[in-house]
């Protein structure tokens, strides 16, 4: 449990461009790792895909226990080595790994925030797309702040909600840059995935600051 505290009173200047460009800083420092990484965890997806249903997908696209427990916590995997780039720490490629020690937060952080987003777009649409982007930061409070995942969704709502618009704005560019990863025949995933999450937490550094002298580790977290 962290005993940092965010000033919510505290506000900020949002600056898309800078975080696109910090973003891809980072990203270039390990960037075949990155994307080997990344082609690693869509070699597991589709492998967990094809399991006996439920634990995979069926013909209609439902199931998909497995995939849906493993991803979540892979992809934190990226967070986790674009932190320690942005912090000019050491980095090796098993710290794409080190995100199971914290398995427990960063799947619940996922799962109740994925089910808060869909219950507000079935009740009424609206609610679900501003928690869509009102929770963005969850995952990086969790890595990088140490949080548990409810107070790390919260405060991630709550400051999110100072510029939310703005957020919104930052939310459909990386959609945009997905998209054209996607339609490069899929190919193009391998490289913006990663990039997306290093742009997010160039975001993250700038508005909330990252622990430059972290005395708990990820590595000695069981």
């Amino acid at each position: 449990m962290s005993d940092y505290k965010f000033n919510l009173k505290q506000n900020y200047t949002f600056k898309t461009g800078q975080y696109f460009q910090r973003g891809w800083q980072i990203f270039q420092q390990y960037l075949w790792q990155f994307i080997g990484f990344t082609v690693l965890v869509i070699v597991i997806s589709a492998f967990t895909a094809r399991l006996p249903y439920p634990l995979g997908i069926n013909e209609d696209g439902q199931g998909g226990i497995i995939n849906g427990i493993l991803s979540p916590v892979l992809v934190a995997g990226i967070y986790i080595v674009a932190f320690k780039i942005a912090k000019n720490r050491i980095i090796s490629f098993s710290d794409f790994f080190l995100a199971f020690n914290k398995f427990l937060p960063i799947f619940l952080v996922n799962l109740v925030g994925t089910f808060l987003t869909v219950l507000g777009c079935f009740l009424l649409i609206i609610p679900g797309i501003y928690l869509a982007v009102a929770y963005l930061f969850g995952i990086c409070f969790v890595i990088e702040k140490h949080f548990s995942f409810w107070s790390a969704l919260e405060t991630s709502r709550k400051i999110i909600t100072k510029k939310w618009f703005a957020f919104f704005a930052f939310v459909l560019l990386l959609g945009l840059l997905n998209l054209g990863g996607l339609l490069v025949l899929g190919v193009g995933l391998i490289f913006t995935i990663p990039l997306t999450v290093c742009i997010i937490v160039a975001a993250f550094e700038d508005i909330v600051g990252l622990n430059l002298a972290d005395t708990q580790s990820l590595e000695s977290e069981i």
